[in-house]
């Protein structure tokens, strides 16, 4: 075989071997095209409950705790927090007035420093409130050897839940209002409509809450995400 034979069979090599590349190459990119383009049709739309981000206070101590007097804030949880009796500037721990109700809407007047019952080396941050002409107070956080733990930023929303939320359909939050838990809800929108759930073990698309519902507990069965059968609990 002469050299410009090898030379051109060389050549014919070469260009079969570019070929087949530019060949496999275009057929991985038209199969990861459809794969995607697959993927971008069967994808459910992303849940518009995830761009909420609320504001938050941040405070750090009894002065900055107080901008909780500026405006008012909305209960994130129902039936979890307990309030109790303020008077004469000093919180009856030994009466529990009730508790906190699911989205209510307070005014609070002062955040003050309170003893905290059996631990004289802590005190409590509380945030008093008046209704019906009496004063109340519950703890949005302690203060212990000089360092303040304030979670009201976690109790506690600034902005109106019915502006944050404003993209739920107007029969849902006429549920809400009404303290009334639909089929279909989600579990945020059951939360603001009966308070705080407590999950039961499991796992899975299926999930069921229990929720105390301020003394007619409730079981909620949610199936991807909304809610499928809904029970008077024991």
């Amino acid at each position: 075989m002469t050299d410009e034979t090898r030379q051109k069979i060389q050549l014919v090599l070469a260009v079969a071997i570019a070929v087949a590349a530019v060949r496999t190459g275009y057929i991985f990119y038209e199969r990861h095209k459809t794969e995607s383009e697959t993927a971008v049709k069967s994808a459910p739309p992303l849940n518009p409950d995830y761009y909420v981000i609320p504001k938050k206070l941040y405070p750090y101590d009894l002065k900055s705790a107080k901008q909780l007097t500026q405006q008012p804030v909305w209960v994130k949880e129902g039936y979890r927090y307990s309030l109790y009796p303020y008077r004469d500037h000093r919180t009856d721990f030994s009466h529990e007035a009730g508790q906190l109700l699911p989205i209510q809407e307070l005014h609070i007047k002062d955040v003050v420093l309170d003893v905290t019952p059996g631990a004289p080396e802590q005190k409590q941050v509380m945030a008093v409130i008046k209704d019906q002409g009496k004063e109340y107070a519950f703890p949005i956080g302690s203060l212990k050897d000089g360092n303040y733990q304030i979670y009201s930023d976690e109790m506690l929303y600034i902005q109106d839940p019915h502006e944050l939320y404003k993209h739920w359909p107007a029969e849902v939050w006429q549920a809400i209002d009404k303290h009334e838990v639909q089929p279909g809800m989600n579990e945020l929108q059951a939360d603001f409509a009966i308070g705080m759930g407590v999950p039961e073990a499991g796992s899975g698309e299926t999930k069921v809450v229990n929720y105390p519902n301020g003394g007619k507990p409730l079981r909620i069965t949610y199936r991807d995400g909304k809610a499928v059968e809904i029970k008077a609990g024991g």
